[in-house]
């Protein structure tokens, strides 16, 4: 399994061996050792999610409060689709910046996105299937969103495509908007956050 961390920081790609054969191929897209060794403490693991998406379908840019936030390590068993993480933690060295990566049934790499980031997709293929492991449960009242359209963010969705949206995330916030009606998590919480989960890693 081999990690790499993306340009915004807290968030790791990982991609893992994959063995094909005359039957099929099997791969461990999730492989806790690695994950240790890169992020520092286990993924604990509250809730699965799983969707499918049309091509064309954004979904995202979502976020939750922190403390205590919402971990997810991410990848793609069907299909394809552009992973997009962005810094949304205000007073963040990388406050704004983005990265992507290109997660599909192929290579399986997977993408972990650490507490106070925002997180986003679009799919690249009908019946686009993305699975989610998430440190905590859903909590509506704790989740969030910022518009993926918005210009001054400039992600790299593809050109040539009908975007589909929900309508929660066609109506959601500016990044500016957000920040300024202080909905964002706050940095400083989020390094607390990675701090008080480090210490309580097993040793």
């Amino acid at each position: 399994m081999h990690a790499r961390t993306l340009a915004v920081p807290h968030a790791v790609e990982f991609t893992p061996p994959v063995f094909p054969d005359h039957r099929g191929l099997f791969t461990a897209p999730f492989q806790e050792p690695a994950f240790l060794e890169a992020v520092g403490h286990p993924m604990t693991v509250a809730q699965t999610n799983h969707s499918v998406s049309r091509r064309g379908t954004i979904r995202g840019i979502h976020f939750t409060d922190v403390p205590p936030g919402q971990g997810k390590y991410v990848y793609c068993p069907k299909g394809s689709l552009l992973d997009v993480v962005v810094d949304l933690r205000t007073d963040s060295p990388t406050f704004g910046a983005w990265d992507a990566v290109t997660l599909d049934g192929h290579a399986f790499r997977g993408v972990y996105i650490a507490e106070g980031l925002g997180h986003g997709f679009i799919a690249l293929e009908d019946d686009t299937v993305m699975s989610y492991l998430c440190s905590t449960s859903y909590n509506p009242s704790a989740e969030h969103g910022i518009d993926p359209l918005d210009q001054d963010l400039g992600l790299p969705w593809p050109d040539g495509v009908e975007y589909v949206l929900s309508d929660k995330d066609r109506a959601a916030p500016s990044l500016a908007e957000a920040r300024d009606s202080g909905l964002l998590p706050r940095y400083e919480d989020c390094l607390a956050r990675y701090a008080e989960l480090r210490a309580n890693a097993p040793a």
